[in-house]
């Protein structure tokens, strides 16, 4: 984080306090209350019941849980584009933890996410009965696993969602992707839909949602629920289509600079 944000948030204090007067009743209504009632609606047989729109009961439950928790952060979502239906792997910018709540807030889909994460609070445990593929970071024989089950969910028509950065950073800047995790989608012939993942007013708050210098979950979550109220945008860009492509590596280069531009665009 900055220095400007630092010294903003040093003379914010008192709205601060009082946001989180405010978010933390509201926060431990919405996992005593809420939660239990999204754990019942994922039991079977009434998960797996469709509405009219034809999205299953406990994914619309979970998109719900996942949209007011985003708003409980004082987060305003919008989006723009449509999220392909069917089997397509997602590719986003990697910011912070929020962006698993915030995609999931728009679309049921599979994470690819680090081991790490499973040990989160709520987010973590959640993540798991997501349909959560974790990964151990610099396991080649976890990755070589990781793509195994991400081609086998995309051949049975399930989408499945990566930050092909594989970390998260400053929030200043997006990372190269690497292309080998876009081999799912070449083996399993589905299209890739690039998510650009952007908050406070034209990107103005990346820095600070991201984690700072050696700033913890714990820590992160904590400052990010006394923040001031701010926007997230969501934007499902133009997809690549398969057969539109030349292998894995033209896949990420697209994928990038489609999200680069959708971060840069000030409109």
């Amino acid at each position: 984080m900055s220095s400007s944000s630092v010294r903003a948030d040093a003379g914010d204090t008192p709205a601060r306090v009082l946001r989180y007067c405010v978010r933390v009743p509201v926060l431990v209504w919405h996992l005593g209350i809420h939660l239990p009632i999204l754990l019942l609606s994922m039991l079977p047989p009434i998960g797996r019941r469709r509405l009219r729109s034809g999205e299953r009961i406990d994914h619309r439950m979970i998109r719900w849980w996942q949209g007011a928790l985003m708003a409980i952060f004082g987060f305003r979502l919008s989006r723009t584009g449509t999220p392909l239906p069917g089997a397509v792997l997602f590719v986003a910018n990697h910011v912070s933890w929020v962006d698993i709540v915030a995609l999931h807030s728009q679309r049921m889909v599979g994470f690819v996410a680090k081991r790490e994460i499973a040990a989160w609070p709520v987010v973590g445990w959640l993540a798991a009965r997501g349909e959560t593929i974790f990964h151990q970071r610099g396991s080649t024989e976890s990755l070589g696993g990781v793509l195994d089950e991400m081609v086998a969910r995309l051949r049975d028509g399930r989408p499945v969602a990566v930050f092909p950065e594989g970390r998260t950073r400053d929030g200043d800047t997006v990372g190269p992707f690497h292309a080998r995790i876009f081999l799912a989608a070449v083996e399993a012939d589905v299209a890739v839909q690039p998510v650009a993942l952007r908050y406070g007013r034209h990107g103005s708050a990346q820095t600070i949602v991201a984690f700072g210098p050696r700033e913890s979950f714990f820590a992160n979550f904590v400052r990010l629920l006394g923040e001031p109220a701010r926007d997230a945008e969501v934007m499902f860009l133009e997809p690549i289509l398969p057969g539109n492509a030349e292998g894995r590596r033209h896949l990420a280069e697209v994928s990038r600079t489609r999200i680069v531009a959708a971060l840069d665009a000030r409109a």
